[in-house]
C-alpha cells in the first residue's frame, strides 16, 4: 500500500498488543487485543471478535485506571452529593414545620433558629456549588463522549477485537501554516485529530483516509437511443408518463440514479492517506495536532486589485508547491506574528496563489463615466456607444505601494457586436495590457500618500436595430 505522506509520532509508550486505527470519512475501525471486557464510555458502536459479531452491554463498571473513567467516577460522586444535599434540605424543612410547643424557652429558640439559619445557608451554598459543578461535568462529557454509561463486552474476547465507530466519533482535518518572513515561504502541514468517541485509543499504527470506507455505486447498463417517426403529437408531460410506464424495473433504477444528483459524500476525489506510528489518542474532545511534512520554496508576494469585483486590495503570494495542496484554508505568520488565521488559497495552473490579507492602506473607488450625447451616436446603419469607468486609488500610508490591477471591458460573443478599447490614461502614465476575453492588466506605483485616477474608455459598435445588454 502506498502512502503519500508517511508520518511517525513517537510517544515513548511500548504497546504490548498489535493494534490499528483506520479513520475514514464515514466510519472508523479500531482493532486490538484485550483481556478485559471494558470498551469505553460510548454507544452506537458494533464489535467483532475474531470476525464474529459479539454482544455489548451497558454497565456501571468503569475501571479506575482508564482515563475516560475518571470523569465518570467524578460524576457518580457528584450525583451522590446532590442527592445528599436534597435529602438534608427536605429533613431540615420537616424539622422547621413541626408543631410549636405551648411554652417557649426564648434563649433555646434563638439558639436553635441561629443554627437552623446556618444550616440553611450552608445547604443553599452547597447546592449552588454542586449545580455549577454539574454543568461543568456535563460540558466535559459532551466534549469527550456522546454516552453517559460505560459499555462492555458480555464475554472477554480471546483474540482480535474490531470495533466499528460511527461517523463523527473520530475525525481529522488538514491544517496548513505558512511563514512568509523572507524570500522563501516555509510550509507546515498538520493533521488535527479529534476523538470524542468515549474510547481511549492506543494504536501501534493509525491510518487516516480522505475517502469513505463504504461507497455506493449503482450498476450502469446500456440502453439504446431510439429515433422514429412521430405519428401523433404528445405533450412532454404525456410522453414522460408513458415512458415511465413502459420502462422495466432495471431501467427505472438506472434512470433515477442518472437523473438524481449524487450525494456529495459518495464522490471519490482522491486517495490521500496518512500514517502515524504509536498514536496515543485519548477521548478528550481536544484536537491533537500532528506534523505531517515541512517544506520550503521561493515565494513572490504582490499587491493585487480586482476593482470590477471588489474594492479590497489583496496581498497575494505565489509559489510552486513541493507537495499537493489539499485544503485551501491557511494560517499565515510573518516572523512569528499572526497575519491571518483564515487565509485562502487556490491553484493557478501549476502555481499556488495564497491570499494572505487585505491592505487597509489602499482606498479604491470605481465609478462609471457619464457619456455626453455627442460621444454616442449612429453612423450609417451602425450604432457606436462609448462607455467606461474611472478608478480612484489612494495610498494612505507613508510607504510606496506597487499594485497589479486586473480590470475588464466587455467582450462580444457574436460578430454583430464589436468592442474596442479606446484609451487608458490617468494622472500618470499607465502601464497596461489588454488580454483575451477583455481582461485588462495594469501596473501602478503609488507614492506615499499619493492619489491617482485612471480613466478607461471603450467603444461598442453594433447594428442600430439591435438591443444590447452588458
Amino acid at each position: 500500500m502506498k502512502y503519500l505522506f508517511p508520518l511517525y509520532l513517537i510517544t515513548g509508550i511500548t504497546l504490548l498488543y498489535p493494534s490499528t486505527l483506520s479513520v475514514y470519512q464515514d466510519k472508523t475501525f479500531y482493532t486490538y487485543t484485550s483481556k478485559k471486557t471494558f470498551i469505553g464510555l460510548t454507544k452506537n458502536i458494533s464489535a467483532r471478535c475474531e470476525k464474529k459479531q459479539v454482544t455489548l452491554e451497558n454497565t456501571f463498571q468503569c475501571p479506575s485506571n482508564e482515563q475516560i473513567c475518571k470523569l465518570f467516577q467524578e460524576a457518580e460522586k457528584l450525583d451522590k452529593s446532590i442527592l445528599s444535599n436534597t435529602a438534608n434540605s427536605k429533613i431540615l424543612e420537616q424539622l422547621i414545620s413541626l408543631p410549636q410547643p405551648d411554652t417557649i424557652d426564648a434563649a433555646l429558640w434563638i439558639s436553635a433558629a441561629r443554627e437552623i439559619g446556618k444550616e440553611e445557608t450552608r445547604l443553599s451554598l452547597e447546592k449552588k456549588r454542586l449545580t455549577h459543578e454539574k454543568k461543568r461535568l456535563k460540558h466535559l462529557f459532551a466534549k469527550r463522549t456522546r454516552a453517559s454509561m460505560p459499555l462492555s463486552l458480555v464475554q472477554t474476547c480471546k483474540g482480535v477485537l474490531e470495533l466499528t465507530l460511527p461517523y463523527g466519533y473520530i475525525s481529522f482535518n488538514i491544517m496548513y501554516e505558512a511563514d512568509i518572513s523572507d524570500k522563501n515561504v516555509r510550509i507546515t502541514q498538520k493533521l488535527s485529530i479529534l476523538n470524542h468517541s468515549g474510547i481511549d485509543i492506543k494504536a501501534e499504527e493509525a491510518y487516516f483516509y480522505y475517502r469513505e470506507a463504504q461507497q455506493y455505486v449503482n450498476p450502469v447498463h446500456f440502453t439504446p437511443w431510439i429515433v422514429g417517426e412521430m405519428k401523433n403529437y404528445r405533450s412532454k408531460k404525456q410522453a414522460k408518463r408513458t415512458m415511465n410506464k413502459s420502462l422495466s424495473a432495471e431501467d427505472t433504477m438506472f434512470l433515477e440514479s442518472a437523473v438524481a444528483p449524487a450525494p456529495a459524500r459518495a464522490e471519490y476525489t482522491d486517495a490521500r492517506e496518512y500514517k502515524i506510528k504509536a498514536l496515543d489518542l485519548p477521548s478528550t474532545g481536544e484536537p491533537l495536532e500532528v506534523p505531517v511534512v515541512r517544506w520550503e520554496v521561493p515565494v513572490t508576494c504582490e499587491l493585487e486589485l480586482y476593482p470590477y469585483r471588489s474594492i479590497n486590495t489583496f496581498e497575494v503570494c505565489r509559489f510552486t508547491p513541493k507537495y499537493q495542496i489539499e485544503l485551501n484554508r491557511w494560517k499565515v505568520t510573518d516572523h512569528g506574528k499572526m497575519v491571518n488565521e483564515r487565509a485562502t488559497g487556490e491553484y493557478d495552473k501549476n502555481v499556488y496563489k495564497l491570499y494572505t490579507q487585505t491592505d487597509q492602506d489602499i482606498k479604491v473607488t470605481r465609478k462609471p463615466i457619464v457619456q455626453k450625447e455627442r460621444e454616442t451616436g449612429i453612423f450609417g446603419g451602425t450604432a457606436r456607444k462609448r462607455d467606461g469607468f474611472v478608478l480612484t486609488l489612494i495610498n494612505t500610508s507613508d510607504k510606496k505601494k506597487v499594485l497589479k490591477i486586473t480590470e475588464r471591458i466587455p467582450v462580444s460573443n457574436t460578430e454583430k457586436i464589436k468592442v474596442k478599447l479606446l484609451s487608458v490614461h490617468g494622472s500618470k502614465a499607465v502601464n497596461y495590457n489588454l488580454l483575451k476575453e477583455g481582461e485588462l492588466k495594469m501596473n501602478v506605483v503609488l507614492a506615499p500618500n499619493e492619489t491617482q485616477k485612471i480613466e478607461v474608455l471603450f467603444e461598442i459598435s453594433y447594428d442600430k436595430d439591435l438591443k444590447i445588454d452588458y
